[in-house]
Order: C-alpha cells, then sequence, then structure tokens
C-alpha cells in the first residue's frame, strides 16, 4: 500500500468492523463471506474499530474480550493476515492524529447533519459526547491514512464515506494532492435474510425475539432448534410465492447454503412437509458454517498466535499510516 498507486497495482480496499459481537447468518451471506475473496483482487486492509465503540459506554473487561473475539472473527471467516493488513484501530496513533487535523477541514455544519448522530443521540440520551459527533473525522482518517480506494459502505454510512470525500478533497484543494479520493465499494448485491421469527423483517441482532436470529458461532443444537421454530404458513407446500415470506426466506437460505436453485428445492420437498424442510435447512446451515465455526474456536483458545498477528498488523499499519501523516503535517506547517 502506497501513497501513488500504479495502473498495474491491485487497489486497495479498506473495512473496519466494531467488536460489538457476533456476526448473523444475514451478515454473513451479505457480506462477511466474501472477505477472503476480495483478497485475491485488492490489496485489502481489515481493522477492528474499536476507537469507534467507545463513543458509547463500555465495560472495559467485556471491551477487551470483545476486540479479541472479533479479530478471530476475521481471520476465521477467511481473512488471511499474510495477504491482508489485519490491525487493531487503538494500536496504531497515527488514527487519532490524523482525525484531530481533519476535524480541522470538517465544518460544524456537515457533522450536525449526520444521521447517525441523530439516531445515537436519541439512544443515548444521558451520553451523547463529542466523540459521538465528530466520530465521522475518525472514520475519515481510518480511510484517507491508508489511500483506500474502496469503501465497503452499508446504508447507514454512506453519509460518513461521503464526508470523508468531501475533506479529502478539500485538503487536495489547500495542499495539492495528498489524499486518495475513496469510492464506495459495492458488492454483488447478496440475498436478503430475514428473521426467522418475524419474516416480513431483516434478521437483525436487535429482534426482541432471539430465535428470529442466527449467529454464525450457533452451535449446531441451537441452529436447529431456531430453524424448527422458523414461522411459515398454513399451506404445507414448499414453493416460492408471494405471501409466503416464511417459506421464501427458508427457500433463499437453503439455495445458498446448497447451491440448489429455487426450482431444485421445490423439487426435491415435493409431497414433503415444513417439518422435513426446515430440518434439511437446519442441517445445511450446520454444514456451511461449520469450518468457521471450528476455525474460531480453534484461534480463540491461541492467544500467542493472536497476539502474533495483531502486533504484527500493527507494525505494519504503524509504518503505512507513518508516512500519511508525516506529508500530512508538512502540509499544515508543523515543524518536523
Amino acid at each position: 500500500m502506497t501513497e501513488n498507486q500504479s495502473p498495474d497495482k491491485k487497489k486497495i480496499i479498506l473495512s473496519g468492523i466494531q467488536p460489538t459481537g457476533v456476526f448473523t447468518l444475514g451478515n454473513y451471506i451479505g457480506a462477511v463471506r466474501n472477505w477472503g475473496k476480495l483478497q485475491d483482487d485488492y490489496q485489502c486492509a481489515y481493522f477492528i474499530a474499536n476507537a469507534h465503540a467507545i463513543t458509547v459506554r463500555q465495560d472495559a473487561t467485556k471491551l477487551r474480550q470483545q476486540t479479541l473475539q472479533a479479530l478471530a472473527l476475521l481471520l476465521a471467516c477467511g481473512v488471511d493476515p499474510q495477504k491482508s493488513l489485519v490491525f487493531i484501530q487503538s494500536h496504531v496513533p497515527a488514527h487519532f492524529e490524523l482525525s484531530w487535523v481533519l476535524s480541522c477541514f470538517t465544518q460544524f455544519g456537515e457533522l450536525s447533519r449526520m444521521t447517525q448522530f441523530k439516531d445515537k443521540s436519541a439512544k443515548n440520551a444521558d451520553n451523547i459526547n463529542a466523540g459521538l459527533f465528530t466520530y465521522p473525522a475518525l472514520m475519515a482518517a481510518d480511510i484517507l491514512l491508508y489511500h483506500a480506494d474502496l469503501v465497503p459502505v452499508g446504508v447507514d454510512q454512506k453519509q460518513h464515506l461521503e464526508l470523508a470525500r468531501n475533506v479529502a478533497s478539500r485538503f487536495n484543494g489547500l495542499y495539492g494532492d495528498t489524499f486518495t479520493i475513496p469510492d464506495a465499494y459495492i458488492p454483488q448485491v447478496g440475498a436478503k435474510i430475514m428473521s426467522l421469527s418475524e419474516p416480513t423483517k431483516k434478521m437483525s441482532k436487535s429482534d426482541e425475539n432471539q430465535n428470529g436470529c442466527i449467529y454464525i458461532l450457533d452451535d449446531p443444537d441451537t441452529l436447529m432448534r431456531k430453524f424448527k421454530r422458523a414461522v411459515t404458513d398454513s399451506d404445507a407446500c414448499v414453493r416460492y410465492a408471494d405471501g409466503k415470506d416464511g417459506i421464501n426466506n427458508l427457500m433463499t437460505i437453503y439455495s445458498i447454503a446448497t447451491g440448489r436453485t429455487l426450482e431444485q428445492i421445490e423439487a426435491e420437498f415435493s409431497g414433503k412437509g415444513y417439518g422435513d424442510f426446515k430440518l434439511a435447512v437446519g442441517e445445511s446451515v450446520v454444514e456451511m458454517l461449520r469450518e468457521v465455526r471450528e476455525s474460531y474456536t480453534r484461534l480463540i483458545a491461541d492467544k500467542a498466535y493472536l497476539e502474533d498477528v495483531y502486533k504484527s498488523g500493527a507494525e505494519k499499519a504503524r509504518t503505512i499510516s507513518a508516512r500519511t501523516l508525516s506529508k500530512v503535517y508538512r502540509k499544515v506547517g508543523f515543524l518536523q
């Protein structure tokens, strides 16, 4: 990852995840399972965004545990530290240093328009802190330090990426070419996975009924129990059609887990009941997630290896980010 990418160099793609718990099946199918594949086509940088996590109150011991768990989960899902830059945000001081400089080039009005600030402020009315307000400046620093060409973003982060682009363009306009202007990375549209208990709603960690949410580290017994309780309908026929939200969702999951088409699934379960179908869907998901689950169990038990990964990653990230930061400091007039 260098400041000036030659045309034949792979583009840089950067993604950060907060250490706030295990991915859902929806997260995995929609994005996470593709992370390993991206390493073949891009220079990838993946980091655990533990500094972003403290904009809301965290239990210190739990945050440390979840940070290590998030790292193990990244690796279990196929991220290879030999191919990608993998690090923990708080281990690289340049993120915080550049964030201050960028916040001086970010307008108050731009930050006040961020919908995520408004949403989080409403949910945490007793802790509307300055970090929550300036969060996008830190996110811009995360991206611009590594000259990322592409950043995968969900709907809730599009505004933040646009702000990073605006700040980078503003800085470049004042001081000459300094930052790469990042674009959004729009992956192939993954299937939208719905709640098993309320199949008209997207699967979410915040589901009140946790039987509706599959986590990728759920043990086989838990997975099977949740699928057996999945909401269906009174039609008792496995077919994809309007008004059959529960069955449509299960068919989508089964199709992804097995590679079968919807037509093949209908033929396979012709004349069979929903009980047989839900059992088959559960077993296919257990098998699909087996390697991730086994890899995670092995990795989280090997603290020495995880420490080696994050220390090595931090060293590489500090080297890359220091070059960018030094250039920025020189341009704004800081004495070297």
